[in-house]
Order: C-alpha cells, then structure tokens, then sequence
C-alpha cells in the first residue's frame, strides 16, 4: 500500500528522496568506480538462488536496482517482492507491466521514521528531544508470512544514517547515545534476517583518505556480525574522485553472507 502524502512529506523533509538521487549521481561521477561492487553484489545473489533455489524472493533496500540481478532471477521464474521506503520513478517505469514483480513502500526500521518526526521534526527550532530514550525502535515486519529468500541489499549501514543526522539537530543526544541508537536499530534488522534464509550484503566500514595522504576510519556497522559458513568480502571504491565535501576518497569494506 503506497504511503499517505503526509507520510511522503515527512520522508521529503527528512531528506529521503534527495539522499536516494544523490547516490545514483555519485554512481555516476565515478565513471565506473563501482562497477566491481555491483557486479560483486549480482554475482553474490546469484550463488545464494542457486544454491537455496527460491520460489520468491524479497529485498530489503532495493533502490536503483543497480546491485540486484532483476533480470536473472525472472528468468528462473522467481517471484520478487522489492521493498524500499522510496522507489524511485524510473525503477517503476522500467518495472510496470512485469507480473512476477511487486513494489512495496516500506520503512524498514520498523516505524521509527514517523515516529522520529513527530517527537523531534517537529519540534521548533529553539526546542530539542530531551532524550532519545523515548523513541522505540522495533523490529520490522512483513505484511505477508512467507518472504521467500531475504535480501538485505546495501541497507543495514544505511538505516540509522538520515535518523541520525535529524538527531544531531533536533535532540541533546550525546555521541555514546548516538552509537546505542544506532546498535539497536541495527541489531533489530539482523534479528529479523536471522528468522528467514537471507542474504545479507552491507559495508561495515570506510576509509577516507585526504589530499594529503591521511587516513581515517569510520565503522559503518556497529554491531557484531553472525559467524557463517559462505561468506565473502571485498572493497567498494565509493568516491574515488574526490566529491566529499571536505575533499576525501573513500573506500568501503564490504561483507557478504548467507544467513
């Protein structure tokens, strides 16, 4: 069921559509960059239907499109379910008229997103969140029992990101709070891929590197990852040119797993 125009109006505010436009136009200022990362996340999926043979299949974050390998899978007469918090226009164009293929708008921290807004984004601009404690953070749910093969596409770093930054603003959050905030909401999406057969593709960290040679790290995923058997990992060159605002490279630590 697509989301109210009041509900799109908080995603608008809280930068949700921008932030999706701005990572295809990063795509696209690398001139191939990630090119290996996309093809490493298609090939990884690819393995996991082959060896888990579903019927269906539902991703969580599915975004542009560019990491899943759409046309693949229908081949193998797989059904696929695609769940974001925005699809883009472009992918529903491109996707109209496909009968295996359904579009579901969804947040997937579970309802934090309006939540967040009406106990924060709202507040005036001289008022803050007293504590972040208040917000509750549960674990998402489908609104049908069997997913099929879940894929976790690139998502798990990314569901505390525009949460945080609306808390850095609107909340007196101090940093430890912050990282707490943000285990939780990770940890509740693990919890859910660990009660189906899932894939899980996510950074887990990033290294910048300044024009002067400099590196510094940031854990993208804060929360311990589960041991398994098929797991595999290589690096995204997610900036290679130098887009960063403060004028650094980066590059992503990249793991992927069956579940």
């Amino acid at each position: 069921m697509p989301f109210s125009e009041q509900y799109k109006r908080i995603l608008y505010k809280m930068g949700y559509y921008s932030y999706q436009e701005g990572l295809v136009f990063r795509h696209l200022r690398q001139k191939g960059g990630w090119d290996s990362h996309l093809a490493n996340c298609r090939r990884f999926i690819l393995k996991a239907a082959e060896l888990l043979k579903p019927q269906r299949v539902t991703v969580l974050g599915s975004g542009w499109l560019l990491d899943f390998p759409l046309a693949e899978l229908l081949e193998k007469n797989i059904e696929i379910t695609l769940i974001d918090i925005v699809h883009p226009p472009e992918v529903r164009r491109q996707l109209e008229g496909i009968d295996r293929v359904r579009l579901v708008e969804a947040d997937l921290t579970g309802g934090l997103i309006e939540e967040l807004w009406e106990k924060a984004g709202r507040l005036p601009f001289y008022r803050k969140l007293h504590s972040i404690d208040t917000l509750n953070i549960h674990e998402f749910q489908l609104a049908y029992e069997d997913p099929g093969l879940v894929v976790s596409l690139n998502i798990l770093s990314q569901l505390d990101v525009l949460p945080v930054r609306l808390l850095r603003k609107k909340s007196s959050a101090a940093e430890d709070e912050l990282i707490k905030f943000r285990r939780e909401i990770q940890q509740k999406h693990l919890s859910f891929l660990q009660k189906h057969e899932s894939v899980l593709i996510t950074d887990v960290r990033e290294i910048f590197r300044d024009r002067k040679g400099q590196l510094t790290e940031e854990q993208t995923v804060v929360v311990p990852l589960p041991g398994v058997e098929i797991t595999e990992k290589w690096t995204w060159n997610f900036d290679s040119t130098y887009t960063d605002y403060y004028g650094k490279t980066s590059v992503l630590e990249v793991v992927a797993m069956i579940l």
